[in-house]
């Protein structure tokens, strides 16, 4: 029976879950518009193109330019300025220099021209240089100077130590690696500003060549011991001297005069019969006596007699040897692995191959097998995208590590134009084989990184740029010039050290 109600109950709508259907239709109606306007913005949006500095000579004057040759700082100053690192807009310059009195000032700017960290009396770049003399810098700080004293700071102008040092300098060839001096003692700091040594040594250099083996440390005592990378003690400094031959097992140190070969735990391995010991292999050490290298092994037995002029363990139990002037590969067990051909023969590892000098100045590259792949001139070993490049007979050929010839296409990924050669002179096609740029020049390049190549007609350079128009006219005599690169109108210094682009 009916109790007046207007509906029935069971069939009464639920205003609640109306209510809720409706806030999530209008929700999904939102977020679906959002949607299509971040899809929109990401498609009209292009990614920002990353930019590398340079410093730019022209007109006697020092700048910067950019990576499409775009001038960022005009030339104005005196001296060439240090970029530090390509991909960031901190350029240090030096200036008021006065030769007489061996004074200077410095200062580091911006891609605006605008001085940072003036609270600084100096700002100077961590110079280094490698094996060759080839100069680099540290990317992750800069020494600074104030009322006297060095400290350093990071790429961001934060303060990463402490500013009490009476110098600070790089270990040469070493990175990651500062030295500071307090008070006539050297401590070392890394490149984040972290203290790895105390300034109490009278001298600290490093064990081997990376900075990951540690460091050889000499006390004001005179006496030579061994930290780790940490700072942490592997020997005490109790050694008449000790050799800078890396191993992570054994150590050279000078006792009365005469190498010794102990382990880590200090015991004495190797004592004698031998005059000078060369290299520490992963069978045995490589000697000298009597003026011929020979090998033994940690128990002192002769593996190699003392014949050869040279030895040394280029690849794991694979020694590099030199008998009568030519080189070849040998094991331990004097089984010759490459015959007594060569000048000299290179390892590299990340390739994993060898490289052989031939006395006609080309190369015979050799895989780990031993087998001889090609011969030719290697203008080129590019380890960080995978190939090498070979000039064979009167053109250049590319390979892969596993020596596979690779196309053109699939070594410069980037380009839309490449270098071709037709009748002794060369020009540029694209993917299809299509000529873009004629065959009218007597040398070229391929397009490089920045999107320029190099051409050469009777005798001078000039650019052109990667959709294969002129850029700058065949102008410059660069017959100076060790290696031949544009970015816009600018061409490569001639020291390659300065790393400067220029227009004269």
């Amino acid at each position: 029976m009916s109790r007046g109600r207007r509906y029935n109950e069971d069939e009464r709508i639920n205003m609640k879950k109306v209510c809720a259907v409706i806030i999530a239709f209008i929700v999904i109606i939102i977020v679906a518009i959002m949607i299509r306007k971040l899809l929109i913005t990401a498609k009209n949006t292009k990614p920002a193109e990353a930019i590398n500095y340079y410093a730019l000579y022209q007109d006697n004057k020092w700048g910067i330019i950019g990576t499409n040759g775009e001038i960022i700082i005009n030339p104005m100053y005196q001296e060439i300025p240090i970029v530090v690192d390509k991909e960031k807009d901190i350029f240090l310059f030096t200036y008021d220099i006065n030769e007489e009195e061996g004074t200077y000032k410095t200062k580091a700017v911006n891609k605006n021209n605008e001085e940072l960290w003036n609270n600084y009396d100096k700002i100077e770049a961590l110079e280094n240089y490698d094996s060759s003399e080839n100069v680099w810098y540290e990317k992750n700080a800069l020494k600074v100077q104030k009322d006297g004293k060095w400290g350093l700071i990071n790429l961001e102008g934060k303060e990463i130590s402490e500013v009490i040092y009476d110098d600070i300098k790089t270990l040469k060839g070493i990175e990651n690696s500062i030295l500071v001096k307090k008070d006539d003692k050297y401590g070392l700091l890394n490149c984040k500003g972290v203290k790895i040594l105390d300034t109490v040594y009278s001298d600290i250099t490093c064990f081997g060549d990376n900075y990951i083996n540690g460091y050889i440390t000499k006390n004001e005592d005179g006496k030579y011991g061994i930290v780790n990378v940490s700072g942490e003690t592997i020997l005490d400094n109790t050694y008449e001297e000790i050799e800078n031959i890396y191993s992570d097992k054994y150590f050279v140190i000078v006792e009365n005069g005469k190498q010794q070969l102990i382990n880590k735990e200090k015991e004495k391995v190797l004592t004698d019969n031998f005059d000078e010991i060369k290299q520490i292999t992963s069978f045995g050490i490589v000697f000298i006596k009597d003026s011929k290298y020979g090998i033994m092994d940690f128990e002192g037995n002769i593996l190699l007699d003392a014949e050869f002029d040279v030895l040394n363990e280029v690849n794991t139990g694979v020694l590099l040897a030199q008998k009568d002037g030519k080189v070849g590969l040998i094991d331990k067990e004097k089984n010759e692995k490459v015959a007594f051909n060569f000048k000299n023969i290179y390892y590299n590892d990340k390739a994993n191959i060898y490289i052989a000098e031939n006395e006609d100045l080309t190369q015979t590259i050799i895989d780990s097998n031993f087998e001889t792949k090609m011969i030719g001139i290697l203008s080129e070993l590019n380890t960080d995208k995978g190939y090498m490049k070979i000039k064979i007979d009167d053109g250049y050929k590319y390979y892969n590590y596993k020596f596979e010839e690779k196309d053109i296409k699939d070594i410069y990924i980037n380009n839309n134009i490449y270098l071709s050669k037709k009748d002794g002179k060369f020009g540029f096609v694209d993917s299809k084989g299509n000529v873009v740029v004629d065959y009218n020049y007597d040398d070229a390049t391929e397009i490089n990184e920045y999107g320029y190549a190099a051409i050469k007609k009777d005798g001078l350079w000039g650019s052109i740029d990667k959709e294969g128009k002129i850029v700058a006219e065949p102008t410059y005599n660069l017959d100076n010039n060790l290696k031949i690169d544009f970015i816009g109108k600018w061409h490569l210094g001639v020291d390659l050290n300065m790393n400067y682009y220029c227009d004269k």
